[in-house]
């Protein structure tokens, strides 16, 4: 080969690599697998698609199309370090919650549009420090800590469900457990 053919030959292909090189990143970004137990949200410019799919894998528009997975098997959320003030002014705090859910495969989409793929605070964690407040700005100290506290998690369990029947049909509590307050210092001594 001539040497000056050698310049004509490489600049042709830079743009064929390059080519290659943008559909090979284009398919990359378009390709995406969703998990066994969760369902697959799309959203398009912030604004949430029609659309859902099942575990596998599934082909979305590169670059503009961008997807969040939702789980559809139980998983439990954990409130950590909730403020209580009980009616006699004390603050405790309850070290940890943990509510065990499932979400429904076919009310995904509803419930995502109406409360984001991050539902869960919303509907869960937020619900927990409402009602947890409600339980204890009507009751003393004894009550909360000895007395009532092996009904917490019952209690607990109904409030969320029942909210739940209207707001986000779908979503079941299968399950609460509340630890023990912890007290402050001052009042145990």
């Amino acid at each position: 080969m001539p040497e000056n053919q050698a310049p004509i030959v490489i600049s042709s292909i830079i743009p064929l690599v390059a080519a290659v090189a943008c559909f090979a990143f284009g398919i990359n970004s378009s390709l995406h697998h969703i998990d066994e137990g969760f369902v697959g949200v799309y959203y398009r410019g912030g604004a949430l698609l029609g659309s859902t799919s099942e575990p596998g894998y599934h082909v979305m528009l590169p670059w503009l199309t961008h997807f969040r997975q939702v789980q559809t098997t139980l998983q439990t959320d954990e409130v950590k370090n909730v403020p209580c003030g009980t009616s006699g002014g004390v603050v405790i705090y309850i070290d940890r919650v943990e509510v065990v859910n499932k979400l429904l495969r076919d009310a995904v989409y509803e419930i995502v549009k109406n409360y984001t793929a991050d539902y869960d605070k919303t509907l869960i964690f937020n619900k927990v420090h409402h009602e947890l407040n409600q339980f204890c700005s009507v009751h003393t100290l004894q009550e909360v800590y000895i007395d009532l506290f092996d009904q917490i998690d019952e209690n607990l369990k109904s409030s969320l469900q029942k909210d739940l029947v209207d707001m986000a049909p779908g979503l079941t509590i299968q399950a609460v457990r509340v630890t023990k307050p912890k007290i402050p210092e001052q009042i145990r001594k």
